[in-house]
């Protein structure tokens, strides 16, 4: 029997998150492109940050370790694949910077900009680049988010990447069952709601901030919810319009407008009785 495959988990969003940025990102190397610490600037690179960077490196790696050997059909404990973080090396580490640095600037893209974001060019998400030690214990960019090429002779590009077939289905999926819901499958417009809601996250399905949160499940339901909303509040704001018409020409409204009317009236008859 297959093993039924759960793609609403948030382990397997996050990959799949990572892939898809990864698209529209360049780096040296292909071990380049896994990240063990995200940082503001890179000036927060210190003891601190670095043995935080290498008890995250060893824990993955732990779980790597112990994934493999239940993969092979070994019966192991946790506690037996546990990599000492100490015995890392510094210049293993990779960090991911928030950075605007190599974004090009776009003067005139809003007429009051606030932050640094809004004076760069519009980008699909958050740009980043990668960091790591040298043998001389210096720091070197690895990495570069929206970027083609060498990290010295390559130049900027947003729209080479794209999400991955299976992000996408983990939308698809995901908005699916949330149509299925009490609250929203009964209404007639619930194709357009699901239609909404995928364009929705198409949008903005890679803005999710890992340095932010773990939970990219919560962020997609919530962008969700919100097309399903908006739809339902532009569909019934719309049908209002459409029944003051009928009732302007001594038509019957719709069903949910008589049936409206008729419970007003009933509570109006049952508040003057009392």
């Amino acid at each position: 029997m297959a093993r039924r495959v759960n793609y609403l988990n948030n382990k397997d969003m996050l990959i799949e998150i990572h892939r898809s940025k990864n698209s529209f990102a360049s780096y040296l190397e292909k071990e380049h492109a896994d990240y063990d610490l995200i940082l503001t600037s890179i000036d927060k690179i210190n003891v601190r940050t670095i043995a935080e960077a290498k008890r995250a490196k060893a824990k993955k790696q732990s779980n790597e370790i112990y994934e493999q050997a239940k993969a092979n059909g070994k019966k192991v404990k946790q506690a037996e694949c546990e990599v000492d973080y100490k015995k890392i090396k510094k210049d293993e580490l990779i960090f991911r910077i928030m950075t605007f640095d190599h974004i090009p600037e776009e003067p005139g893209r809003k007429k009051n900009p606030k932050t640094e974001a809004d004076k760069k060019t519009k980008l699909p998400f958050p740009p980043y680049q990668h960091y790591k030690f040298d043998e001389n214990d210096n720091l070197v960019c690895v990495g570069k988010s929206h970027w083609v090429g060498g990290m010295e002779n390559g130049y900027f590009s947003k729209d080479h990447g794209k999400a991955t077939n299976k992000l996408a289905m983990m939308w698809m999926k995901l908005v699916d069952r949330y149509a299925t819901r009490g609250n929203v499958r009964g209404y007639t417009y619930n194709d357009e709601m699901k239609g909404q809601a995928i364009l929705q996250l198409a949008q903005i399905g890679l803005q999710f901030d890992e340095s932010k949160s773990q939970n990219p499940f919560a962020y997609y339901t919530a962008a969700v919810t919100n097309s399903f909303v908006r739809v339902i509040n532009l569909e019934k704001r719309n049908q209002n319009i459409r029944d003051d018409i009928l009732e302007m020409n001594d038509l019957n409204p719709s069903h949910t407008r008589m049936h409206q009317g008729e419970w007003e009236a009933a509570l109006r008859r049952e508040k003057e009785s009392n």
